[in-house]
């Protein structure tokens, strides 16, 4: 009679003991998942709240003019923003020229060819420096050693920051959607005789493209907004210029500058260009997620 008692306190012990564990971590679970649903919930309403102010503010400064027309001079009617956006895009498409090809290149020598090397280790400890390196860290060296030695700003010298910019991203990318390419494609593109270039070209790119071209539009939205590199580079122009050789206007410099002045008309002109930023670099984040979700 001793043992079927002593295996019922022994039962009720380990039941007591599971019901103690189970109320505990639902308290951890129902603590964690508070502080989980408050720290986003903190981190949406500042971003409705940029959203929506940006939004509010920038819609009024829409016109037809805003595109037609040039930066205005200072406390002036009218005007527009025609040449700051023209050269925004002048410098993001030649900095995509030339950054995509470049990183695309050197994630596919780390991916398929370097791997274990040292050089491939080296690269890959300098291309996670310039990930991690500020802005205007970049723009200060393209200052010293291109502005400095033109003895000009120029919008050349604003291509190749945005680019030192965009080509870690476009590499580490590229790199970790090769690397998700399953061996056995490799190999059996091996075992039927095709050349390492060509199963590269052929097999790798062609299964990570939806990830690379994702990894492309996320580096052009962020240089699409970059301020303090075209600072030191770039610079501004209150005119009208397709002349690389030298300032050239683009919106975050025109916003910086308008946003900090006492007028009223400037004021209104940099919430429009913060709108139509924003407008981009939106669209380009949530054309990215659709191809990377197709893919």
């Amino acid at each position: 009679m001793s043992r079927p008692a002593t295996f019922n306190q022994d039962s009720s012990r380990v039941e007591a003991t599971r019901q103690k564990l189970q109320r505990r971590r639902r308290g951890t679970n129902a603590v964690a998942l508070t502080l989980s649903l408050a720290a986003m919930a903190f981190g949406l309403i500042w971003l409705v709240w940029i959203l929506f102010t940006t939004l509010r503010l920038g819609i009024g400064g829409l016109s037809v003019d805003l595109f037609t027309q040039s930066t205005p001079p200072p406390n002036t009617d009218g005007g527009g923003l025609a040449n700051a956006i023209v050269g925004s895009l002048m410098l993001v498409v030649l900095a995509t020229f030339v950054g995509t090809p470049l990183g695309i290149l050197a994630g596919v020598y780390l991916a398929e060819y370097g791997q274990k090397r040292w050089l491939a280790s080296v690269t890959r400890f300098i291309n996670d420096i310039l990930l991690s390196a500020p802005s205007i860290v970049v723009g200060l060296f393209v200052y010293a050693i291109v502005v400095a030695k033109m003895g000009r700003f120029s919008g050349w010298a604003g291509v190749i920051a945005l680019a030192l910019l965009q080509i870690p991203i476009v590499i580490r990318t590229t790199e970790n959607m090769l690397k998700l390419v399953p061996n056995a494609l490799r190999e059996a593109a091996f075992a039927l005789g095709t050349p390492k270039w060509k199963m590269v070209m052929s097999i790798t790119l062609k299964a990570s493209v939806g990830g690379i071209v994702t990894g492309v539009l996320l580096a052009v939205a962020r240089i699409a907004g970059e301020t303090a590199p075209l600072l030191f580079t770039a610079l501004s122009n209150q005119f009208f210029s397709w002349d690389m050789n030298q300032p050239v206007a683009n919106l975050p410099v025109t916003i910086y500058k308008f946003a900090m002045s006492p007028f009223p008309q400037w004021q209104s002109l940099a919430w429009a260009g913060v709108f139509l930023i924003t407008l981009g670099v939106l669209g380009l984040n949530i054309l990215a997620r659709a191809i990377f979700s197709k893919k």
